[in-house]
């Protein structure tokens, strides 16, 4: 199934507590969701930072 803004929020959300948890500060990703599963990367972008704000967390993000 692909995934919808929802259900990318709460991985996200899920990411977060992970990383808080277990000392993560540092996270590499492509742009989750946004090549064959079809969302918008404007989208995506915004969950991904209003999700990890106020957090120390540093979030890269790679593109092909």
């Amino acid at each position: 199934h692909k995934p919808t803004y929802e259900n990318m929020q709460k991985s996200l959300e899920a990411m977060k507590a992970h990383c808080l948890n277990n000392g993560v500060t540092d996270i590499s990703m492509p742009r989750i969701g946004c090549g064959l599963d079809g969302l918008q990367w404007e989208k995506v972008s915004a969950i991904l930072e209003e999700v990890f704000d106020n957090t120390d967390i540093k979030i890269t993000v790679y593109s092909l």
